[in-house]
């Protein structure tokens, strides 16, 4: 098996132009991330053709040619041990790259970068929320009833999933602090303080906040010289800490430059800690905190006062904002509506998208005759279901154009459908078949109405059009 992995990478070094048209190479879960010196010396017709490539595309200054998930680490340690070169981070990759692109590319960069590494934290606690929801939730077995009000004997059991499970949403400033102050450069370890600092229990609770502002009654504040800062807390809130740390991570680096190695210690993250800490709780907590509460607000008006239209529409962009990395900001958005809100109405259209996709790419199967291409939609299809669409999507669908044409169109109704019946997801958890464990109880049954329409609608449209229309595509 370690032969064909090797085979493989000597296969694409050879399309890419070898090893003197590498700048710098890394992978993430599915795909080879490299930075060429020359894009023309890159053959991508013949690396396409190569037996384990299901596709490839440039993106943010990188060449990432897809391989899947337990595949491309094995190539990418191959490469490195052909060229002889050492293993890379994404960061530096990234770094190599450049600052490519127009601004709003690199915010997009820069918001993936930051929450792509605390997804599977996020990931993992909406998957045991969805078991914590099977046990407590009443009538999915029993008439009106759980499993804890049936089996009492259930009930700590229950506790404590709910307990592990909820960390993560608890203290997501703390998840974000780490992420922001390393991707800036910074000590990932004072980026989780200062988001622990924000969520600290002797500050008023952000989701107690609205409800005292409304009812009139008195915020707890601090008065320093006269200046009164109110002490609440940003328990949910994703802007505050994200803005934050990024000036934690800029102030330590600052301050490293030109404070000796001798008291670094003694003064560099106090001073960073402490400055960061007063214009967090002085000026950027409320302003981001305002920001953060109109986008959230935006999106609930638009969702609840023009449902059929902003469903449909999300359901349409999101596999598009795919191919540009575009869906990295509206993670940001899915992650507070599910800690500031009842619910996300944005991630439950995200798992019905990339359902769509795979479905697309598994009618594909029986319209290949070529057993690589069979072989290649088969797998991209019940990868896209379990969440991770790239292989479907450059592999096979945007490939062929039409799957993905019909994929949209499935996504775009299924969107419309569960927007208007108010389907909300308690989490983010796996954006595919098995997300209906992170979707509200009472909800299961419109998203797996959802679920019928992104599997049968593109897969028949796709299966029907290549059967009847024959497109010259598929004789490329």
């Amino acid at each position: 098996m370690g032969s064909t992995y090797r085979k493989t990478a000597e296969q694409v070094l050879e399309k890419i132009g070898g090893e003197e048209n590498i700048s710098s190479a890394t992978h993430c879960v599915t795909r080879l991330r490299m930075v060429v010196n020359d894009t023309e010396k890159v053959n991508t017709e013949e690396l396409e053709n190569i037996e384990a490539v299901k596709g490839s595309f440039y993106s943010n200054g990188q060449l990432q040619i897809i391989l899947g998930n337990g595949v491309v680490d094995k190539v990418y340690k191959e490469l490195m041990a052909i060229t002889g070169r050492e293993e890379q981070s994404k960061e530096e990759t990234k770094e190599d790259a450049g600052n490519k692109g127009n601004l709003l590319q690199r915010v997009i960069k820069v918001l993936a970068d930051v929450f792509i590494p605390i997804l599977p934290a996020i990931v993992t606690a909406g998957l045991l929320l969805g078991i914590d929801n099977l046990l407590t939730g009443e009538g999915i077995f029993f008439d009106e009833a759980s499993i804890i009000d049936v089996y009492p004997q259930w009930a700590d059991f229950a506790d404590i999933i709910n307990v592990i499970a909820s960390t993560a949403f608890v203290f997501l400033p703390a998840l974000i602090g780490w992420s922001t102050v390393k991707r800036f450069g910074g000590n990932p370890l004072l980026g989780i303080v200062m988001g622990l600092i924000l969520v600290h229990p002797d500050l008023m609770d952000a989701n107690a906040y609205g409800e005292a502002v409304a009812s009139g009654e008195s915020i707890p504040t601090w008065n320093i010289f006269g200046l009164e800062i109110q002490a609440i807390g940003y328990q949910g809130q994703v802007l505050p800490i994200f803005v934050a740390g990024i000036i934690l991570a800029k102030l330590e680096v600052f301050l490293r430059k030109r404070i000796p190695d001798s008291i670094q210690l003694l003064l560099v993250a106090p001073i960073a800690l402490l400055v960061t800490g007063f214009l967090a709780f002085i000026v950027i907590g409320p302003i981001t905190f305002a920001i953060g509460n109109s986008i959230i607000d935006g999106f609930i008006w638009l969702f609840g006062t023009l449902p059929v239209f902003a469903g449909l529409l999300y359901g349409a962009v999101y596999a598009p904002l795919v191919i540009t990395g575009m869906h990295h900001t509206f993670l940001a958005v899915d992650i507070q509506l599910t800690t500031a809100a009842d619910g996300t109405f944005l991630w439950p259209i995200l798992a019905l998208s990339n359902i769509a996709q795979g479905s697309a790419a598994f009618a594909m199967y029986f319209v290949f005759k070529n057993n690589n291409l069979k072989g290649l939609s088969g797998t991209s299809g019940l990868s896209a279901w379990l969440g991770i669409t790239e292989p479907a999507l450059f592999g096979v669908n945007l490939r062929f154009r039409f799957p993905f044409i019909f994929a949209i169109i499935g996504s775009s109704i299924a969107g419309m459908f569960v927007t208007i019946n108010q389907v909300l997801a308690t989490s983010v958890g796996i954006g595919g078949v098995p997300g209906i464990f992170s979707i509200q109880i009472g909800s299961w049954g419109a998203f797996g109405i959802g679920m019928v329409i992104v599997i049968l609608v593109p897969f028949l449209l796709t299966l029907l059009f290549a059967r009847l229309a024959k497109p010259k595509s598929l004789n490329e």
